[in-house]
């Protein structure tokens, strides 16, 4: 999990249509249809949600949600966007990622709490547009 993401930093549950984010953070998938490493990559976050209490795995389709790919900047399926309790976008990773990372990610996204992250581009990520 490479960094964090320049775009929009905060998720509601109503923007994602859950009934509500994780109590401690959330690992939010954008995933397509035929997209291989996207099964891969479910069966990674749902091992680390497992693994960690108030820890919650989302997936959201690509194709039936544009407007969030569109507002995140998402290039790529799979993308996984590592939110804090209250919704802020904490790492960001394109492809799938390896077990490690994820539990990496969701320690510094428990650690944020209240504070502010600042933004720090992510490698698999194209430059924000001017």
């Amino acid at each position: 999990m490479t960094g964090q993401d320049p775009s929009p930093t905060r998720l509601t549950a109503a923007s994602l249509g859950i009934p509500s984010l994780g109590e401690r953070a959330t690992l939010l998938q954008v995933s397509s249809a035929f997209c291989q490493p996207c099964r891969a990559t479910r069966r990674v976050l749902a091992r680390a949600a497992g693994m960690v209490e108030g820890v919650t795995h989302v997936e959201v389709d690509a194709a039936a949600r544009p407007d969030l790919v569109r507002a995140l900047r998402i290039t790529r399926t799979p993308t996984v966007l590592v939110l804090d309790a209250a919704g802020r976008l904490v790492r960001r990773a394109a492809g799938q990622p390896r077990l490690a990372d994820v539990v990496a990610a969701l320690g510094v996204a428990l650690d944020v709490g209240d504070a502010p992250v600042p933004p720090v581009s992510s490698a698999n990520d194209p430059p924000p547009a001017t």
